[in-house]
């Protein structure tokens, strides 16, 4: 009982699961003695350990003592019989039922005596295993012999010399206090855990860790002042006039009373002036906060009030966000704004054009507050340090090769993470930042092109963006991509290993409390795996793969990635309870201040050190390279006066993923229309649903849980159609069927808006590929600060 139920635990931890089906033998005693002796069994017992709610030892052998005699009581019951009963999936893969063996030969050896015969005892050696791992011990005298046999196609030799490890430690740790509980023995042997947190985490490099970002760039203007920094469309700057310009406007923010670690908002449009407020506001000492002009304006004035910023730079893009309007459609004065200074970044007043020099600023300040969703329906902000930004910077060039010939291609919204990437390892290592123009943002076939035309050497694109690009020619410059924002598949890195045959690709990993990246894997030309890792920890990253106990888990086992090392965010902004639950103590590092963050990701080790994604251990979803907590659009619609429940989930994969919402609401024939443009009017566009489901209550499972598996696939009604109408002509009806393949819909009217049927776009993209093959018109998409439409 004893091995069985340590033996049942190691598998619930290296599985992930509450509940193990082991498979037991029982001998059948009408057969000959000999054929017992030699393992033909007839019967088999299907034994379901149960290891939820964490039992103590002493409570786990009282379960599987209580499973295995209730299971005996049923040992004559034919195991073919029991197959057909429960109807389990059947796969060529594997057993049906369960696909571990554990046998427990108590069967007493018989001399033999035969005339004229000698007897000698022969060993059966069995090189063939029925199920994936087989383990049979038998007893002799005072001790437990046998032997653990696996399938050499699942496991290899090292992973089973750990495995038999992980049963001794188990089964000594149970034997010395049937009081604890399993999942919290630690399985480890020391060369394991050694290479776990150290070998593997040995990524100390030197870096500025004294110095502040804008520094670094200041020591590359005074040595390239005269190369192109930057490059928007028809403009050029260089390193002096883009230092100048920040200058400028720096000391502008200085004569107002920026001090270190003070917040300052900035609300622009893709441009020079986006870089020119950002560095301004770091020489300045403060924190900048970049706002994106196309989200809500209640999302932005939520993020002032939360900063307590007292300065806004924004464009004219800016300014009309937070303009408020009268009955009449003239502007009227705006309260969220009454007591915040407001500078326009191209404004270049006779300022001083000197680098400030800020008395005190230390590398430990606040460089940037990045707002994150937040699954208490409203978003976090994630302060980050200089220091990390500083190690971010020094990492580029041995991972993607960041130098001063770099062009490097500016995609991301300065609201997200991947703008800091993008941008900072650029500018100080003296390369030049092209700004993507909105217009072409979302148009492969333009983007493709301006790949080539600039020849663009390296590239931060999420893999969503990248499942549209498949019918494109091969880039001739030697660009190096990087993927981040979401899982990579093996079929997206071959395909775009065949449009970039002289570059390379990179799977970058990292969230924002981490200083966005953190593990990186460089894309072997010849890899043929099943999964596309993650990578490595880079520069003087920790990364630790834990189990709720933090404890490591063994390797190949799945745990929750923590990160630890340079980086670490401070924590959320005014969230002290929430920060506490994930800036943890990092007990694992020589430091006793040192911290990681508890990531929610799931991961595990490769046995060449490499960590593959595995997903989430929570509601958050990844969406076009969006972060999304499913809980802030949750708590958003529990909020309107028409729904008393919701739940949002995710589904499909890749570039169709979509949200959809489940709502429990009184029959409304405008109901889907009145909550999309409710959410549309506090959320980001991604954050808003594409389908909703009416439902008159939740599934519930029978621990009153939700049951997300019970709930419908939504269908055509649950979207926003004004079908009463039909297509005229025929461009209209060419244009409705092109919509009809790419929505997966049944019907569309003449008055349908492909936005507000819930897609994006990059769906959008291939709209317009679609229209110029079928009806040969020039279409683009257009963009503005406020939405997307098609443009003949």
């Amino acid at each position: 009982m004893t091995i069985l139920a340590a033996w049942s635990s190691i598998l619930s931890r290296l599985s992930g699961q509450d509940d193990i089906i082991i498979g037991s033998p029982t001998a059948n005693r009408n057969h000959h003695q000999i054929e017992s002796m030699l393992g033909f069994f007839v019967n088999t017992l299907a034994l379901r350990i149960d290891l939820s709610g964490e039992p103590t030892v002493r409570q786990l052998l009282e379960r599987v003592r209580s499973t295995t005699l209730g299971a005996q009581a049923n040992q004559d019951l034919p195991f073919e019989q029991v197959v057909d009963i429960v109807q389990p999936p059947r796969n060529l893969g594997h057993s049906p039922l369960f696909q571990v063996m554990f046998a427990w030969q108590n069967i007493e050896s018989v001399e033999w005596h035969l005339p004229s015969l000698e007897e000698l005892e022969a060993e059966l050696n069995v090189d063939v295993v029925k199920f994936d791992i087989e383990l049979q011990l038998y007893q002799i005298a005072n001790d437990i012999h046998g032997q653990l046999s696996y399938s050499t196609e699942l496991f290899d030799h090292p992973t089973i010399e750990r495995h038999i490890g992980y049963l001794t430690t188990m089964l000594e740790a149970m034997a010395k206090d049937n009081g604890q509980h399993p999942e919290a023995i630690d399985l480890l042997l020391p060369a394991e855990r050694d290479l776990l947190l150290t070998a593997w985490n040995a990524t100390q490099r030197d870096y500025p860790v004294y110095q502040c970002v804008h520094y670094l760039f200041e020591q590359q203007v005074d040595r390239t002042p005269g190369v192109i920094a930057l490059v928007f469309e028809d403009q050029e700057l260089t390193y002096e006039e883009l230092n100048i310009r920040a200058n400028r406007l720096a000391h502008r923010l200085i004569g107002l009373g920026v001090q270190p670690d003070e917040c300052v908002a900035i609300c622009v449009e893709r441009s020079p002036a986006m870089v020119i407020a950002v560095l301004a506001v770091l020489k300045a000492g403060g924190a900048y906060i970049p706002l994106d002009p196309t989200y809500p304006k209640d999302r932005l004035s939520y993020i002032l009030q939360d900063a307590k910023s007292t300065i806004l730079i924004a464009d004219a893009t800016g300014r009309a966000t937070f303009t408020r309007t009268d009955q009449q459609g003239q502007p009227e004065k705006d309260e969220d704004l009454a007591s915040i200074s407001m500078l326009d970044p191209n404004d270049q007043l006779i300022l001083p054009s000197l680098n400030p020099t800020i008395p005190g600023l230390t590398s430990r300040q606040l460089a940037y507050i990045i707002y994150t969703s937040g699954s208490t329906g409203k978003p976090k902000g994630v302060m980050v340090e200089h220091q990390g930004v500083a190690n971010l910077i020094w990492s580029r060039p041995e991972v993607f090769g960041t130098c001063s010939t770099t062009r490097a291609l500016q995609f991301f919204s300065f609201s997200f993470d991947g703008s800091v990437a993008e941008m900072f390892p650029t500018l100080c290592f003296g390369g030049s930042l092209h700004l993507l123009p909105d217009q072409i943002h979302f148009d492969r076939i333009q983007l493709w092109r301006y790949l080539e035309q600039h020849s663009i050497t390296q590239a931060l694109l999420p893999p969503a963006i990248l499942h549209e690009y498949k019918d494109l020619q091969p880039l001739s410059n030697q660009l190096t991509l990087i993927t981040a924002g979401e899982a990579l598949s093996t079929a997206l890195l071959l395909r775009l290993q065949r449009l970039i045959p002289n570059g390379r690709i990179v799977n970058d990993y990292g969230p924002t409390e981490a200083t966005v990246s953190a593990i990186a894997w460089q894309c072997r030309q010849d890899y043929s795996g099943d999964v596309v890792p993650i990578g490595r920890p880079i520069a003087n990253k920790r990364i630790y793969i834990l189990d709720k106990n933090r404890h490591p888990v063994p390797l190949g086992a799945i745990g929750e990635l923590y990160i630890g090392g340079v980086g670490v965010a401070r924590g959320y902004l005014n969230r002290p309870e929430l920060s506490a639950q994930v800036f943890v103590q990092d007990p694992f590092a020589e430091d006793t201040d040192a911290r990681m963050y508890k990531t929610g990701d799931l991961a595990r080790y490769m046995p060449d050190g490499n960590i593959v994604f595995m997903g989430r251990n929570d509601h958050q979803v990844k969406i076009r390279g969006f972060r999304i907590e499913l809980g802030e659009i949750e708590a958003r619609l529990v909020d309107h006066v028409l729904v008393q429940k919701a739940t949002v989930v995710a589904v499909g994969e890749g570039s169709g993923k979509r949200l959809v919402a489940y709502v429990v609401a009184e029959p409304k024939e405008e109901l889907v229309h009145t909550l999309r443009s409710y959410l549309a009017s506090c959320l980001p566009d991604y954050m808003v649903p594409t389908a909703f489901v009416r439902m008159d209550d939740l599934p519930m499972n029978t621990n009153g849980k939700l049951d997300r598996r019970a709930l419908p696939q939504p269908d055509v009604s649950s979207l926003v159609l004004q079908a009463n109408e039909a297509p005229r002509g025929k461009v209209e009806s060419a244009l409705r069927d092109i919509w009809l393949e790419l929505l997966k819909i049944d019907r569309i009217g003449r008055h349908d808006n492909f936005f507000s049927l819930g897609d994006h776009s990059l769906l959008a993209v291939r709209m317009i590929s679609n229209v110029r093959s079928v009806l040969g018109f020039k279409a683009a998409l257009v963009y503005s600060s406020k939405h997307q439409q098609l443009q003949k």
